[in-house]
């Protein structure tokens, strides 16, 4: 085994060693539980942050950061606006869906006899 895959088993051992903590002390308070699982889940991403595929794993979320300043977001007008427009476009479907469902129930309804 290479050393980053040593450093990511012990990375899985020390998260699975913070989620057996919330178990082992549940006579102890939530809190208490639930920073036993954070301070696993902390010092396992540490850990996990030292080997190649984290570090490059960090380069990728640093290179997400940069790239979503670069979105252009659209304005509350043009965001109500395309709503609106897709609302409209739902009940449009949703009507035609429901004349065609209407229709093939009469064909077949005719075809076959009434219900009784």
């Amino acid at each position: 085994m290479t050393a980053d895959n040593l450093k990511l088993a012990l990375a899985v051992l020390i998260l699975a060693g913070g989620i057996y903590g919330f178990y082992y002390l549940e006579t102890q308070s939530d809190l208490v539980r639930v920073l036993t699982v954070l301070a696993g889940v902390a010092v396992a991403g540490g850990v996990a942050l030292l080997s190649a595929p984290g570090q490059a794993a960090w380069e990728f979320a640093k290179g997400t950061r940069i790239e979503l300043r670069k979105v252009v977001w659209p304005s509350s007008k043009e965001t109500l606006q395309v709503t609106m427009m897709v609302f409209v476009i739902v009940v449009l479907i949703a009507l035609f869906l429901w004349i065609v469902d209407w229709s093939l129930l009469k064909i077949v309804t005719a075809l076959t006899g009434p219900r009784s």
